[in-house]
């Protein structure tokens, strides 16, 4: 989290509203919600996921066992049921 002095950013009406609140502390504001990104949408790794998920479930529908694919994928056989298991697609 980066620190921005409040003088730098804000108007001084704003901030002698805020200081009737709080004075010499550090306060968080945080972004709006529409800001947020979703996980692993910025790395990459959401996509990572999806895809080998997707390899998973064409595997088991190619008749690969849940034990079989448990070793190749370095998966506990639960996870690999609830890969398979679920209805995303």
């Amino acid at each position: 989290m980066k620190y921005t002095n409040a003088t730098n950013v804000l108007p001084e009406k704003l901030i002698m509203e805020i200081q009737k609140y709080v004075q010499g502390e550090t306060i968080y504001i945080p972004k709006p919600e529409k800001a947020y990104k979703t996980w692993g949408s910025v790395s990459g790794g959401r996509r990572w996921l999806d895809h080998r998920n997707t390899a998973i479930r064409q595997a088991f529908m190619n008749h690969r066992s849940i034990e079989e694919l448990s070793q190749e994928y370095y998966l506990s056989v639960e996870t690999i049921k609830k890969i398979v298991y679920s209805n995303k697609k």
